[in-house]
């Protein structure tokens, strides 16, 4: 399978954006049977937002899936001070791999 260059790495970040994450995870993830993920929804150094990246070696591309999380407390006379978590996905990024020099 043929590497993505510049032209097809930018059409398939253009049709990821205006998915949810969940459909743009599908999506990513039907594209190449050798992909793996390598990590799902870190948040490490930052604040609110999480990350998921997808690797898709025979592609030579990496998929990044950044969630934006929005806490609102609940309403709850069982479990006061509960927050609830809203996720949106605000940015895609699709780059090449080291591998890739198209």
């Amino acid at each position: 399978m043929a590497y993505l260059n510049q032209q097809e790495r930018e059409k398939l970040l253009n049709e990821l954006k205006d998915m949810n994450f969940n459909k743009a995870k599908s999506k990513v993830r039907s594209l190449d049977p050798k992909g793996r993920l390598a990590y799902a929804r870190n948040a490490q150094n930052t604040a609110n937002r999480l990350y998921t990246r997808i690797d898709l070696p025979s592609l030579g591309t990496r998929v990044t899936l950044v969630e934006q999380a929005n806490y609102r407390p609940v309403e709850s006379e069982m479990n006061p001070g509960t927050m609830s978590r809203r996720t949106e996905l605000v940015e895609v990024i699709v780059e090449p791999t080291s591998d890739n020099k198209s």
